[in-house]
């Protein structure tokens, strides 16, 4: 598990600088830069990078500061890559589609999309939300997908939820693939192609007949990996089940 969490900073000091609230001391020079530079440029460091590659002594070189004046802007690391992920939510906008079901299958692809283009996000132990400005309108724009359906307000929650955890799942596998391809500089397709002919001789058919005919299909179809494809039958499937329980609720007599 990686050691970088969102909320390990101090709660109260990222909060502040999350809603522009930390207190400002007249002594001293004029600021050189703003929070907002700090992390735009932790940003391009980690897309760049990588999330190993973070540190404020790295983020200063970056801007061309000392150290430790880095640590008047943010305290450390931690409160540094909170304001990073909020930085990022801002990216969400508002679901676009005429029914509910294009809605939340837009909030799906957004946030699919949002992580491809910066895969070190989901190296990020998430557990304890952001709770910045960008953060909160995230989830308001989201629940707006869900809102007006016949869900109660718990039930639009969860079902957000449901939605944004199959997006975190399924989505480490297209970010794995580009990973493994960039680290071993072969593509599937040319991996599979050294290690198929060994494969045939040893792989006995009638031994796993469902593995060799679903395999051989699977193979034909896509080739030796569809990260979006996979993705895209798997959210018709959650958005099938969010319809079967919009319709029950629509079906359930009013108490």
């Amino acid at each position: 598990m990686s050691d970088d969490i969102s909320g390990r900073g101090d709660p109260l000091k990222t909060l502040e600088l999350l809603w522009g609230r930390a207190p400002r001391t007249s002594r001293g020079p004029k600021p050189r830069l703003t929070v907002a530079e700090v992390v735009a440029a932790a940003i391009a460091l980690v897309d760049a990078e990588g999330l190993a590659a973070l540190t404020t002594r790295r983020v200063a070189e970056d801007l061309g500061v000392s150290a430790m004046s880095l640590y008047t802007y943010v305290p450390g690391k931690p409160e540094l890559i909170d304001l990073m992920l909020d930085a990022l939510t801002g990216e969400i906008r508002a679901p676009a589609g005429t029914t509910w079901r294009e809605r939340v299958a837009d909030v799906a692809r957004q946030n699919w999309a949002l992580v491809l283009r910066h895969p070190w996000m989901i190296e990020v132990v998430t557990h304890r939300p952001v709770l910045g400005p960008n953060s909160i309108a995230k989830y308001h724009l989201e629940l707006s997908a869900l809102e007006g359906i016949g869900l109660d307000d718990l039930e639009m929650d969860r079902a957000l939820t449901l939605v944004l955890d199959y997006v975190a799942g399924a989505v480490r596998g297209a970010a794995r693939e580009r990973t493994v391809k960039e680290r071993t500089g072969m593509t599937d397709r040319q991996w599979w192609a050294q290690v198929g002919p060994f494969l045939a001789e040893v792989f006995d058919a009638e031994r796993f007949p469902l593995a060799a005919r679903v395999g051989q299909v699977a193979g034909d179809a896509y080739g030796a990996h569809d990260p979006a494809g996979a993705f895209a039958f798997g959210l018709e499937r959650v958005l099938d089940g969010l319809e079967l329980l919009v319709a029950r609720k629509a079906r359930r007599p009013a108490s």
